[in-house]
């Protein structure tokens, strides 16, 4: 097997280790080669055409090679033509000197194998040395076919949570009463690593209003790598749910056996994904018998259906209509979107609609009654504004086209932005500090006016 391995937190370790236990469980001796420090038996750097000359020096011996792939696994960052090429001939070359190769597929690329280009030629011959490729929906294995001419003899579709088992032995009282939550409570459940891709932000926002009779939202995981973008966006997912009432966001390391409590202790396990291939939150939710909404990206709409007890939403109305229904007497009746003002009704009512609207877009609590509670959140808006037009910083764009201009901006750029980005990064975090901390000040500030300073002699 050549994967990812826990303790290395990932899910395609998790899915590794899980076909492993299978496998070993029907009797087959098996041996892990990870691309990094794990429990794994050997460990090697896979990514470039070295990693995989490496990788073909060590197949030789096996009856069965499974390769769980994902492009970053062997492709440098921000690979080209040329770097695609080679470490497709040497993959080809690993590939020919085992018995036999299946390749897991959590992820790939379908235009490199698109073209006429050596690159897309030699990535096309790559994945026609694979003896059996598995993918996780039938669309996937048309686009293989029809992206790199593959047979479809060789392509086979299999149950991605097919080799699961349950990690806890707890029921759903015993779980609940572990994590401190009410028996009694509907819970809702966003889990899994916290990156702007999976779109826990949306499960927050659509769930605004509705944390009342014992209605909870928890949002459970930990940031994948200490990217900036990630730690940022763990940051506001904290401020967000800090604004909501009944929203819970809990940061930190979550074990196999933590992850399947959470989901044994919730109702609904909600997937508001913005990107994604397949889901392996969702097989092990669906383990436990826990309805599921997700959002219709990737094939998730293969991976399960309605009578398998999941929702599938288009959008964020969507997905906070779908939650209300589940949610059922503890929801806050919706605030509905009022057409707009006319001219007739003067500047000021239009421009309360705008922040209104604005308001529930950002999760923001959305304000309801009487007009002074409108004009209070205008007032906490106008007092933020020129700071909120600043906008985040970026790096120059280094321009386009193949002239020596911009190729020594790019150069430039390659090399300088290991010092420049993260200084970019704080200084875009300051300005978001800034707006809230504004903010706040002026909510905190409307049950009264602003005392004046104290006078001073002489001042």
């Amino acid at each position: 097997m050549v994967s990812p391995y826990p303790p290395l937190r990932d899910g395609i370790a998790a899915y590794a280790q899980q076909q492993v236990a299978a496998l070993r469980r029907e009797g087959h001796d098996v041996e892990v080669l990870s691309p990094g420090p794990s429990a794994a038996h050997y460990h090697l750097d896979l990514v470039g055409p070295r990693g995989a000359l490496a990788l073909a020096k060590r197949v030789v011996g096996y009856d069965l090679v499974i390769v769980q792939f994902h492009p970053d696994f062997f492709y440098p960052p921000g690979a080209g033509q040329s770097d695609r090429a080679a470490v497709g001939l040497a993959l080809s070359a690993a590939f020919a000197r085992a018995k036999r190769v299946e390749v897991v597929v959590h992820e790939v690329d379908y235009r490199y194998g698109r073209g006429t280009s050596p690159a897309a030629l030699i990535t096309r011959q790559l994945w026609r040395r694979v003896d059996q490729i598995s993918v996780h929906s039938q669309s996937e294995v048309d686009s293989f076919r029809e992206a790199f001419g593959v047979q479809s003899s060789h392509i086979r579709v299999v149950d991605p949570g097919a080799t699961f088992v349950p990690h806890t032995p707890l029921d759903q009282a015993q779980a609940r009463a572990s994590l401190g939550i009410a028996q009694d409570a509907t819970v809702f459940l966003s889990i899994g690593f916290i990156q702007p891709h999976k779109g826990f932000d949306r499960a927050v926002r659509a769930f605004s209003g509705m944390g009342r009779g014992g209605v909870r939202l928890d949002v459970v995981g930990s940031v994948r790598v200490e990217d900036p973008a990630f730690v940022r966006y763990a940051d506001d997912l904290e401020g967000l749910a800090a604004r909501i009432p009944g929203a819970h966001v809990h940061l930190g390391f979550v074990s196999d056996e933590l992850f399947d409590r959470w989901i044994v202790a919730s109702d609904v396990v909600v997937l508001p994904y913005r990107e994604i291939w397949s889901s392996s939150v969702m097989e092990r939710a669906l383990l436990f018998g826990r309805r599921v909404i997700a959002t219709r990206v990737g094939a998730l709409v293969e991976q399960a259906h309605e009578e398998d007890g999941v929702t599938i939403v288009d959008d964020d109305a969507g997905l906070r209509a779908a939650m209300r229904r589940e949610a059922g007497g503890g929801a806050e009746a919706v605030v509905e979107v009022q057409p707009w003002p006319t001219a007739a009704a003067g500047r000021t009512a239009i421009q309360e609609q705008v922040v209104l609207r604005a308001a529930r877009r950002r999760g923001h609590a959305v304000p309801m009654g009487d007009h002074h509670e409108v004009s209070t959140v205008v007032g906490t808006g106008a007092v933020s504004a020129p700071l909120r037009r600043l906008g985040d910083v970026h790096l120059p764009d280094p321009g386009h086209g193949r002239g020596l201009r911009v190729l020594v901006r790019k150069v430039v750029r390659k090399v300088t932005a290991w010092q420049v980005q993260p200084v970019v990064d704080q200084l875009n975090a300051v300005r978001r500090a800034s707006v809230e901390s504004v903010e706040r000040a002026s909510e905190a500030g409307q049950d009264g006016p602003t005392p004046a300073p104290e006078s001073r002699p002489g001042g």
